[in-house]
């Protein structure tokens, strides 16, 4: 309802919280566990997410042979219909006019995308990042880091975690960080997170995962390898005040090493 000048009220306290289904996946530049690099099997999977937000790691710009030197991020986000967000981990010239080189983390979304900046994180071997970036709600903002941390050491990822606890400032009260963390939940390195965030599986009011017969896993959440997951290293984790309705590890239809994690969120509105 707006008032007689057509002015929208703020949102009121007692505002009741904005559903946000989010997703997290790493793709593994597209090539699934029978080695086959096929993009439109990887699209079907995640547009049978209904997500508004997905977040990828692992996604290939015109890297090379193995993804076929297509633009991944550009031809899911046509294939789903959605706005892009880009944030290269590696990012090289190549000979003459040809398109450069990368390959780091893309985010999804059939939201408003407000804000999108890239970080580079500390560390030795391959080359890591964060995409931060700001989407619009109805009546309110979500920000959401997707990352993707080192398999180098726990030490090398303590240093990641802490520029990325560092990027999560007061006016960013509402946000998810999210990502292929290669640490369990409670590692030691992700204690930086565990003092900002809460980890949105542990919180979830429903839980589903690809146990199956394996009861001594159920609802463990585990999403790797995708084959027989045994370690829950795709995370999402919320600031104070974002509610998680439910999280749900999602059969991945061979498209990648990784199976999808899936959370519905309840944003704070007028945030």
């Amino acid at each position: 309802m707006t008032d007689p000048r057509g002015v929208k009220p703020a949102p009121g306290p007692d505002q009741p919280p904005i559903p946000v289904r989010l997703v997290t996946f790493n793709t593994h530049h597209g090539v699934g566990d029978d080695r086959r690099h096929d993009l439109p099997r990887l699209a079907k999977v995640l547009a049978a997410a209904d997500a508004d937000v997905i977040c990828l790691q692992e996604v290939d710009r015109h890297f090379g042979e193995r993804s076929e030197d297509v633009d991944q991020a550009l031809l899911l986000s046509r294939a789903l219909d959605v706005q892009l967000a880009w944030g290269p981990a590696i990012d090289e010239a190549r000979p003459g006019d040809a398109p450069r080189r990368q390959y780091g983390n893309a985010l999804l979304s059939r939201l408003p995308i407000l804000v999108s900046d890239v970080h580079p994180l500390p560390g030795s071997g391959e080359p890591r990042s964060a995409l931060r970036t700001l989407v619009e709600l109805d009546g309110g903002a979500l920000w959401v880091t997707t990352t993707h941390l080192t398999t180098r050491s726990a030490a090398e990822r303590a240093e990641q975690v802490e520029l990325l606890a560092a990027l999560t400032t007061e006016s960013m009260a509402t946000g998810v960080l999210v990502g292929d963390l290669n640490a369990a939940p409670d590692a030691p390195e992700l204690a930086g997170l565990r003092e900002r965030f809460t980890d949105a599986w542990e919180v979830a009011g429903e839980r589903e995962d690809q146990a199956r017969w394996r009861f001594w896993q159920r609802e463990e959440g585990l999403t790797h390898p995708a084959r027989a997951p045994h370690a829950r290293i795709d995370q999402v984790w919320v600031t104070p005040g974002i509610q998680v309705a439910g999280a749900r590890v999602l059969d991945g239809a061979g498209a990648s090493d990784h199976l999808p994690l899936v959370v519905d969120l309840l944003v704070p509105s007028g945030v």
